[in-house]
């Protein structure tokens, strides 16, 4: 049975030496017991630049950089895969220009029915672009980390899912006044004031930017101090490549400034239309005085002339008295409103 499973999945020799003559994408390299080439396939050439001609017969380590042939590292190989059937190791290699590659090489151990080592099998990959969109990528986040943690106007911070503090910038700690030791791990309703985390606020956010993608809100917010401060939040939600949420990021700006400004405007505002309400009625006030001490000395004319006709009748001639000093009363008041209306 196990004889006929072997007839089924067994591959012809020439069918094997026929594929690995094809192959570009990889260097197919057949190594003696001591690591000398023997066999070198196209992909060989297309990727280390060498005719056969030029390397069989030679050691494979000519493909390593000279630092790395100092320290012996391809005999380290050879070591390992026969100790353990296979050795697979990255680093850079050396082509025939002298150019280097970033290679991942695996190397299988061949052996006859008596475990005897026949020589080896070496698989070579250029991974340079890898590498490089690797390398670009970590640069890339290594600026970005750099310049999240040179800003200092705001506090930048990641949290966890569940709103779990995860790192900490120089910002942060200005705004807020927690190093970072002191905050990492600590949940975000820290910041919130008693009354706010009472009040879910802290949670509240975190579920719209979950279920929205962001949340911007403006609030008072606490310093390690105990010191309030007017924030201006924003949170976004971060996705991994599946879509799982992975946490948030969350940037505070402390706008007190801004609201104590906005709020001094306001004051200043009332405080304009309360003049000018004032002024308009003052205006209204003195006009409304003018023509009322018109009537009141048109008045006191007419009196004093009845006054005049009638000076022989007492009774008359005191209830005019009293009109008159009425009039002077008025004309007094009138005074004043033109007085306050001025």
């Amino acid at each position: 049975m196990q004889g006929d499973e072997h007839d089924d999945f067994s591959i012809p020799d020439d069918w094997c030496r026929r594929w690995v003559s094809c192959v570009r994408d990889y260097a197919v390299i057949g190594l003696s017991p001591s690591g000398i080439i023997e066999t070198w396939n196209i992909g060989a050439r297309q990727i280390h630049g060498f005719r056969a001609d030029e390397v069989i017969g030679r050691s494979f380590d000519i493909f390593h950089a000279p630092e790395d042939r100092q320290r012996g590292s391809a005999a380290a190989l050879l070591d390992t895969a026969r100790r353990n059937g296979r050795a697979e190791a990255e680093g850079w290699r050396i082509r025939k220009d002298g150019s280097r590659f970033w290679a991942n090489g695996v190397i299988i151990t061949l052996t006859d029915e008596a475990g005897r080592v026949l020589g080896f099998g070496k698989i070579v990959r250029d991974m340079t672009d890898k590498r490089t969109a690797h390398e670009a990528v970590v640069e890339s986040e290594q600026r970005f980390r750099m310049l999240v943690n040179g800003v200092t106007d705001y506090a930048i911070f990641m949290l966890s899912p569940e709103g779990i503090v995860t790192n900490w910038n120089a910002g942060a700690r200005r705004i807020k006044g927690y190093r970072s030791e002191e905050i990492i791990g600590s949940h975000v309703s820290r910041f919130y004031t008693p009354e706010d985390a009472a009040a879910g606020l802290p949670q509240r956010g975190l579920a719209i930017a979950a279920q929205e993608g962001r949340f911007e809100a403006e609030g008072w917010r606490v310093r390690k101090d105990g010191r309030r401060f007017w924030a201006h939040v924003v949170i976004d939600a971060i996705r991994d490549e599946t879509g799982v949420l992975a946490g948030f990021a969350k940037i505070t700006r402390d706008a007190t400034e801004r609201m104590e400004a906005s709020r001094a405007l306001e004051e200043t505002r009332k405080a304009l239309f309360q003049a000018q309400k004032m002024e308009a009625i003052g205006k209204l006030t003195g006009g409304v005085a003018h023509d009322f001490n018109n009537v009141l000395q048109i008045l006191r004319g007419n009196l004093e002339l009845l006054d005049s006709r009638h000076h022989r009748d007492a009774w008359t001639h005191d209830r005019i008295a009293k009109a008159i000093d009425a009039v002077e009363r008025g004309s007094k008041l009138a005074s004043q409103l033109l007085a306050f209306g001025r």
